[in-house]
């Protein structure tokens, strides 16, 4: 049973997307009007390198999470014993690519990803959450979502490069910078990633992120998903846990209740630098039946 508010019911008894309901062909329409160069970035964390290298370990990661693994037949020293022929002369190289997203590289969470008691989002069943998958709010309820962007640039507004490892981000430092409007994405960058370069250890010491007011306060105004360049939405302690309680946790709060989406560890760098505080959002996850997830490349039309 769900007491504070939230989404149970608004988009019917049977929805299983949340607020990117709110993502209507007008909504749609209208975010396309926040791009005007043209320009288009990544946004995305690279998958690097076959786990029989050192090259995965050289990106942002969750210690203790198994990382992506990428195989290739070309050289014979992965799956295959060489690149396949497939006629006189011509000889074609394969891949095999596993992802555990969650904690590893960009992604986003499905409404099925984590929930309280016996109840999904919207009250679907949690038992319908099984080994084989997800039989209720899977990610491959989300579909595509176009939207418009908002940037919430914390440590430029601050003057930082990034923020501290436990600095929480409260809704009158959010309302400062911006304010979204329903069907938004909102974007929220803490430079993290970029303490990576220069010490593992001081990045998997903690990480900054939302307060649960912060992520209250996002709700309230109707976002259709959450981004964050850390790897919770919320901050992080030094055993990578969070530090509030389940009534504040932010997965709880956004996924579960309000049936907003999250998308995690994003590279936000060069959207940073353009200064652009609006943008078309786009992004697809894998069509994963029953998927608690999926890694995903969002792009920001500036």
């Amino acid at each position: 049973m769900v007491h504070e508010p939230n989404n149970w019911g608004r988009f019917g008894p049977d929805d299983q997307r949340g607020t990117l309901n709110l993502l209507t062909p007008a909504v749609v329409l209208a975010a396309l009007g926040s791009a005007t160069t043209g320009e288009v970035l990544s946004l995305a964390m690279p998958i690097r390198g076959a786990t029989s290298s050192p090259a995965p370990t050289t990106v942002p990661h969750l210690p203790g999470r198994p990382l992506p693994q990428h195989f290739m037949s070309v050289d014979g020293g992965d799956y295959a014993a060489g690149a396949r022929p497939i006629g006189e002369g011509l000889r074609v190289a394969d891949d095999a690519l596993v992802v555990t997203h969650h904690g590893t590289t960009t992604h986003m969470d499905a409404l099925c990803h984590m929930w309280s008691g016996d109840e999904l989002y919207n009250g679907h069943p949690a038992a319908r959450v099984r080994s084989y998958g997800a039989t209720r709010c899977g990610i491959e309820q989300v579909g595509g979502v176009v939207a418009k962007g908002v940037l919430f640039d914390v440590p430029r507004h601050l003057g930082l490069d990034h923020l501290p490892v436990d600095f929480r981000i409260s809704a009158e430092l959010l309302a400062e910078i911006a304010t979204p409007g329903p069907g938004d994405v909102a974007v929220i960058r803490t430079g993290w990633p970029v303490v990576w370069e220069r010490s593992r250890e001081e990045y998997w010491s903690g990480q900054p992120g939302l307060s649960a007011e912060a992520g209250r306060w996002l709700a309230a105004r109707d976002v259709a998903v959450v981004a964050s360049d850390n790897a919770a939405i919320g901050g992080l302690n030094g055993s990578g846990l969070a530090d509030e309680s389940l009534a504040d946790d932010l997965h709880l709060v956004l996924l579960h209740r309000h049936g907003v989406h999250l998308i995690e560890m994003l590279w936000l760098e060069e959207l940073g630098r353009s200064g652009r505080t609006e943008f078309v959002f786009v992004a697809a996850p894998l069509r994963i039946e029953g998927g608690t997830g999926s890694p995903l490349t969002p792009l920001a039309i500036l």
